[in-house]
């Protein structure tokens, strides 16, 4: 099961500007974020080990998400 809804995917699809979105089209772009946002956050934790902490910050996160 995911952890996004449906509808804030849905949303996303919709703002980028699509005028109709299949429930499909919003699976597989959950199936991407999740994929995409769990390879980031262990990059983050790693950035957070390597630096001494326990706390993933923000910084941790952009700096992931950049590389």
């Amino acid at each position: 099961m995911s952890e996004l809804p449906k509808a804030a995917v849905e949303r996303l699809i919709r703002n980028a500007g699509a005028p109709r979105v299949s429930a499909t089209a919003c699976d597989a772009l959950i199936e991407v974020l999740e994929e995409v946002a769990t390879d980031i956050s262990s990059q983050a934790v790693q950035l957070a080990k390597h630096a001494g902490r326990k706390t993933v910050t923000a910084d941790d996160i952009k700096l992931a998400a950049r590389t």
